[in-house]
């Protein structure tokens, strides 16, 4: 079994423009994503992107990079647009890791590979057990809610996905930017127009759910935080120029 990841990324994000190219101890934050895909070494790792920058800076610190189109609504159509370029017959699997999460743990990434080939799932993601109590009202921060406890051994369905929790339930998690898709899914997944809910709570991950697509949750050791905003950013840098130290 062999599994494609593809990092999209674009220049254009909304409350952080510029974030792909932001350098962390002289490196771009894609180029330190890239890093730790390749890391993985589960497959061949290639950023998927609107913007010519980020296809140099990518291949000038030894990475692979395609350039797709700018109307993409989601980093997920733009996947599938690179693997329709790409067009590797002999890809089983896809995974979507985001470009600004340059403090995903290797092993979480490799064990989520591991489990979507052994147990053949269609949809898989990570989350991770929220340490901190205000991760709960903090938008920038994604909760997944699952159908019964996550545990090393289980890998539940989750049953929705939210920014902001009032009700407090059971069973919700910090949902990790990452997803591994078999094909022939990632394929069905962008046949499907947006949904109403994926665009009021802009997480096209409910595209799935709202299409009765399952994604299976995996519990991941780590939890990092992604960079959404300044804040965001300058509290990575910080913890990354503290490692290299």
């Amino acid at each position: 079994m062999k599994t494609l990841i593809v990092i999209p990324s674009r220049l254009a994000a909304t409350r952080l423009p510029g974030k792909p190219l932001l350098k962390i101890n002289g490196l771009s934050m894609i180029s330190h994503v890239v890093t730790i895909a390749k890391k993985a070494n589960i497959g061949e790792v290639i950023v998927a992107t609107e913007d010519q920058e980020i296809i140099e800076d990518v291949n000038k610190n030894g990475g692979e990079s395609i350039l797709t189109s700018n109307k993409h609504k989601t980093g997920t159509d733009r996947i599938y647009e690179a693997v329709k370029k790409l067009d590797r017959q002999d890809i089983d699997y896809v995974m979507n890791l985001q470009g600004d999460e340059p403090l995903m743990n290797i092993d979480d990434i490799k064990n989520l590979n591991n489990l979507m080939i052994k147990n053949k799932l269609k949809l898989g993601t990570l989350a991770s057990e929220v340490k901190d109590k205000s991760v709960y009202q903090n938008q920038s921060v994604v909760k997944v809610i699952t159908k019964e406890r996550l545990e090393i051994s289980k890998f539940p369905e989750a049953i929705s996905f939210t920014r902001n929790v009032n009700n407090m339930t059971r069973n919700i998690y910090h949902h990790l930017g990452i997803y591994c898709y078999q094909v022939d899914t990632l394929k069905k997944f962008v046949s499907y127009k947006q949904s109403k809910n994926e665009i009021k709570n802009k997480l096209e991950q409910l595209r799935a759910l709202d299409n009765n697509i399952n994604i299976n949750v995996v519990l991941a050791k780590s939890s990092p935080i992604g960079v959404d905003t300044k804040e965001d950013f300058m509290a990575i840098k910080k913890i990354m120029e503290y490692k290299n130290k």
